[in-house]
């Protein structure tokens, strides 16, 4: 399970679309190997289903067995088939359809949350986290506007890590973003699908991440 811990806030990554795990899991490795990763939420490129499950397996092998969470983005049908610790789901009534499906053995984790009472309605029905501040959808880069939706997140998790149990999970867009998240009280620091995109590699970012969230200014 996810749990709420104290500072300095972990890591939590997500992954762009895969498709091809085999080619994609070098790099995730050296990613997980980076630094100290509680969750990586994979998303996967659209196929049929015995296809995704194949997909999440193969992705599973390489995560779990650095005792790191492996969370679907959205396809809670197939989370118990595919071996993953639970799954992220986005907007609060897909969220509470998800539910019977994957509570009490799996993670619950809930997005997209367009108010205050979605967040409150999330915790109090069940969710083991809550994100604040949305990564774009899959293979989208980030957006205009980001700026005014950062500070939104910025307030939103202060408001919830002064008031509520359940973990929190705060989205950066950038590195830049990472140290005022952590500020915030989040409990989670999620690095998203631009990590990927890096010449340097991810590895080189989440290892930079980590340094940030380390430093006794960020606590």
């Amino acid at each position: 399970m996810i749990q709420r811990h104290s500072a300095p806030p972990r890591l939590y990554l997500i992954t762009p679309p895969v498709d091809d795990p085999a080619s994609f899991a070098g790099e995730l490795e050296a990613a997980l190997g980076a630094a100290d990763i509680a969750a990586v939420l994979l998303r996967l490129h659209e196929a049929d289903e015995r296809t995704l499950i194949e997909r999440a397996k193969a992705m599973a092998a390489v995560v779990q067995r650095r005792d790191v969470a492996l969370l679907l983005d959205g396809h809670t049908e197939i989370v118990a088939r595919a071996g993953a610790d639970g799954s992220h789901v986005t907007g609060i009534e897909t969220f509470a359809a998800a539910l019977a499906v994957l509570k009490p053995e799996r993670i619950a984790g809930a997005g997209g949350l367009r108010s205050r009472h979605d967040a409150m309605l999330a915790a109090e029905t069940g969710a083991d986290y809550v994100m604040f501040g949305e990564p774009p959808p899959p293979g989208v880069p980030e957006g205009a506007g980001r700026r005014s939706a950062f500070a939104a997140a910025q307030e939103q998790l202060e408001w919830w890590a002064e008031l509520v149990e359940v973990p929190c999970v705060g989205y950066a867009a950038s590195l830049d973003d990472v140290a005022a998240l952590a500020r915030t009280g989040a409990d989670f620091v999620a690095l998203g699908e631009w990590i990927w995109t890096k010449p340097h590699g991810a590895a080189v970012t989440v290892a930079a991440a980590a340094e940030i969230l380390a430093d006794p200014v960020c606590r």
